[in-house]
């Protein structure tokens, strides 16, 4: 049984007060616990709410699982992608959809306990219009991730000149109004928590313990991690272009100054530099360009990509909206 007989809704919804957001990849079996913790923690508000599931182009039974969960109860809405388009594409697709005075976002693999979504809540009632949850703990991560992450968000506060919190993922609640300005923002490589730091707003933490996955493997290995790094990086920062001038000035002046002393020992001592010398340098210098160059076609690749206008994502079968609440007819 996927949930309790009472939790069975068939009447027509309600506007919902709350939009629970939640991108699912292979997760058949974590799916009918993580939808009985969402309705044990959203049934001690008695507020209408709907989840909305977005099925990111799973490879085992998770849409069937979602469907069931329709089927019992119509809060359950559910978007199912025609292929794996990745996970911030994913939030986004919910965003668009999502119906809800507050949005809140959560992994469906329950290492973000769904309990903490009223302390988001009441933080928000309290008059914050971005509450994100901020890490105190990561259970059952490796060490090279913690390390990696670490300085992967130390780089990222250096060289942006937003403020995105540490040690915080997407699980997070957005205000209305933080929504609708996060769904005007269209670009292919998105880093959702760099955007909704962007936005402003009033923004508040809450502090909770991040658990273990409660079944299946991370979605996130090292090749997503670097990619998932890459668009953070491009996304809100321009240092990286501008490293390659700043470099050229240093090796300009250093070849400036090789020549000055070269002219010197040929001169006074007659010495002569050998050619190895000249190979190394010129090998040297034929790497560094390499490497701005491929710098320079990772910022051109993303504007080929935004030029295309293709769509964020493509919708293979929607349940749960009706007609006006499709993204088509609600796009301005």
């Amino acid at each position: 049984m996927i949930a309790p007989q009472e939790d069975r809704i068939s009447e027509a919804l309600t506007q919902p007060v709350y939009s629970i957001v939640a991108p699912v990849f292979n997760e058949e079996e974590t799916l009918p616990h993580f939808y009985a913790r969402i309705v044990q923690v959203m049934k001690t508000l008695d507020e209408p709410f709907e989840l909305i599931l977005i099925n990111d182009g799973s490879r085992d039974r998770s849409y069937k699982v979602m469907q069931q969960l329709h089927d019992q109860d119509s809060r359950v809405r559910i978007i199912d992608f025609s292929r794996n388009f990745g996970h911030q594409i994913a939030i986004s697709a919910g965003l668009d959809y999502a119906q809800g005075k507050a949005v809140v976002v959560i992994d469906s693999d329950l290492q973000d306990p769904p309990e903490v979504i009223l302390d988001l809540i009441a933080r928000w009632k309290d008059g914050a219009e971005v509450v994100y949850a901020q890490r105190a703990s990561r259970v059952g991560e490796t060490r090279f991730k913690l390390v990696t992450a670490s300085l992967f968000y130390q780089l990222i506060d250096r060289i942006t000149s937003v403020h995105i919190p540490r040690n915080v993922g997407d699980f997070r609640l957005m205000d209305r109004a933080v929504v609708l300005s996060l769904i005007q923002m269209r670009e292919h490589h998105r880093f959702m928590r760099g955007l909704s730091a962007w936005v402003g707003f009033r923004q508040e933490a809450v502090l909770y313990h991040r658990h273990e996955r409660y079944a299946g493997s991370t979605k996130y290995p090292l090749k997503k991690m670097i990619s998932f790094s890459l668009d953070a990086i491009t996304s809100f920062s321009h240092l990286p272009l501008q490293l390659a001038t700043t470099f050229g000035f240093v090796l300009a002046g250093i070849s400036l100054l090789g020549i000055l002393v070269a002219i010197f020992l040929r001169l006074i001592t007659g010495a002569i530099v050998g050619q190895a010398s000249t190979l190394i340098l010129v090998l040297f210098l034929g790497g560094v360009q390499l490497i701005f160059l491929g710098i320079i076609g990772e910022y051109l690749g993303r504007i080929y990509d935004e030029v295309r206008a293709r769509p964020l994502y493509i919708v293979h079968h929607t349940l749960g909206f009706t007609k006006k609440e499709l993204i088509e007819e609600r796009k301005p």
